[in-house]
């Protein structure tokens, strides 16, 4: 039954980050005109595509590499390699989001890093280059002291969900932004909520669903990777069905 649970919910979560990449390109380049790598507002629109991908659905692949059962078995090195390629990725494809938006800006002489979405998003960045930093050279490089690993877990932990609320916050903020900007001349405002409104909106809304499915998996006790000689009622449960 744990097992069925589980799958379940990967399976979810796998269809729920494909589509919010797939619905925020289809946004892009039904109401904005695709995709250029020129410096114009074309370019600008991977930078939704790119945090959306890199900050959220893959850095949450990355947090739930220690939930599949099949990791519980065996070394632990090789996960822990998976682990931080992909939080690699991740942060590559949230710097490729960045320079988009930082070449647009100075492309059109628009000012940056003003309003609250840049902030929560500079901020984010910030905190993923510092968490990936030091889980690199305290997790994975091998000199380091069992102890200040078992001291440093927690905040490790702690800081990579913050970092996923974070992103998802920017995200959200970023999606309103985009909007106000958008229909501010339009004569469908966005107060009317026309079509690319109500698009817009519910992909963000998926974003939030994604965020909070995501959270939900790394919570139950019993999907947790099990501690040496330790495993939670669920957990046998799920190395049985293995």
């Amino acid at each position: 039954m744990a097992v069925g649970w589980f799958y379940l919910s990967f399976y979810a979560l796998s269809l729920l980050g494909l589509m919010c990449i797939i619905l925020t390109v289809y946004w892009m380049q039904l109401w904005h005109g695709g995709f250029a790598w020129d410096g114009t507002s074309l370019m600008f629109n991977y930078h939704p595509v790119f945090m959306v991908a890199g900050s959220v659905v893959v850095y949450s692949a990355a947090s739930l590499v220690y939930r599949l059962p099949q990791s519980w078995a065996g070394p632990k090195l090789p996960w822990k390699i998976g682990h931080a390629v992909l939080h690699l990725l991740a942060f590559i494809l949230t710097v490729l989001g960045l320079v988009v938006v930082f070449q647009f800006h100075n492309h059109e002489n628009t000012v940056s890093l003003y309003s609250l979405h840049s902030w929560l998003g500079i901020v984010t960045v910030f905190l993923f280059a510092c968490q990936w930093f030091l889980g690199f050279v305290v997790f994975l490089l091998p000199w380091v002291s069992v102890w200040l690993r078992s001291l440093l877990k927690p905040i490790h932990v702690f800081f990579g969900a913050i970092i996923l609320f974070l992103s998802i916050a920017s995200v959200i903020s970023g999606i309103n932004e985009k909007l106000f900007f958008s229909l501010n001349n339009n004569t469908q405002p966005y107060s009317s909520l026309p079509s690319e409104a109500v698009f817009a909106n519910s992909t963000g809304m998926l974003v939030v669903v994604f965020g909070v499915l995501v959270l939900y998996i790394l919570l139950v006790s019993s999907w947790k990777r099990p501690e040496p000689g330790i495993l939670s009622e669920g957990q046998p449960l799920l190395c049985d069905g293995e």
